[in-house]
């Protein structure tokens, strides 16, 4: 498989993933926990079929110290018992935002009440926003048939 554009020599794609890395480097910095960010972007990436992503974000949560089993289970996360609830709400709000076009009302306000028993509203922010950011990559990635498999943990800095 091979990209659609190389997104990586474009002078303006330079500019927009400046930008939209900013934006993930504020909520990286923030007191939503790293484990918990990784989750996110590998639920998200898996429903929006991005292997680019998908890829990118296992293997940087696995050299973070992430477990196999629980990366395996990431898919089927209700039926798992590895997962906290703190994460199982943020993995179920991550869900319902990334399928928000499928689901009349978008986000559910009992996903939305589960997810603040667990963070506070910077949290819920930095989860929001994570959510957010997660499919922007996805959806670029998926349009422009980005291949996946070679990424290597801290490539991108």
């Amino acid at each position: 498989m091979e990209a659609r554009l190389n997104a990586f020599a474009s002078p303006l794609a330079g500019k927009l993933i400046k930008h939209i890395n900013s934006a993930g480097k504020v909520i990286a910095d923030s007191a939503l926990p790293a484990a918990t960010q990784e989750l996110v972007k590998i639920r998200a990436s898996q429903i929006n079929g991005c292997g680019f992503c998908t890829d990118m974000h296992t293997k940087d949560a696995a050299h973070a110290g992430e477990t196999a089993q629980r990366l395996h289970l990431v898919a089927a996360w209700r039926e798992a018992t590895v997962f906290t609830d703190a994460e199982r709400a943020a993995l179920e709000l991550t869900e319902q935002g990334t399928r928000i076009a499928d689901a009349a009302g978008g986000v559910t306000d009992e996903a939305w009440a589960n997810a603040a028993k667990y963070y506070d509203e910077e949290q819920l922010l930095a989860l929001t926003g994570l959510i957010a950011v997660i499919n922007t990559y996805n959806r670029m990635n998926v349009i422009l048939q980005v291949p996946a498999g070679d990424y290597q943990p801290g490539q991108f800095g």
